[in-house]
């Protein structure tokens, strides 16, 4: 780019301003969306200037493909992180709970000291002598 083709940087700004009225016309939380696609384009733009596309729209078209795939490729990394993080908490929770056969022995020793028990639940009468 530079004496024959306009600079990328340069064709990149003359585009959002091609589609600004479809900026204008997008609702308010849409138009940062809209703002952050050129923002992207514009971060990777030495390396799209440094291929010297004939069109330019096929240059930002695959910006902010590159800019897309490192947002996807990072919250991935973030998302395997956390995931990691909820395992070792599960298991370090799991570990703290006793759960087992051990259970099931300490209600029947209960049940065995005191042999009224199990009359009283199934008549309802646990509170009276």
């Amino acid at each position: 780019m530079g004496r024959t083709n306009p600079t990328y940087r340069d064709a990149l700004r003359r585009l959002e301003d091609d589609w600004k009225p479809m900026r204008r016309a997008l609702r308010r939380e849409r138009q940062a969306d809209f703002d952050r696609l050129f923002e992207r384009a514009r971060n990777v733009a030495d390396a799209a200037g440094y291929a010297n596309a004939a069109d330019p729209e096929r240059a930002l078209v695959l910006s902010l493909l590159v800019a897309h795939e490192t947002a996807i490729r990072r919250l991935e990394a973030r998302v395997a992180t956390l995931e990691s993080a909820l395992d070792s908490l599960e298991a370090e929770v799991d570990s703290d709970i006793d759960i087992g056969p051990d259970a099931d022995t300490d209600a029947g020793s209960r049940a065995d000291a005191d042999p009224d028990a199990e009359s009283r639940a199934s008549t309802g009468g646990g509170d009276q002598p």
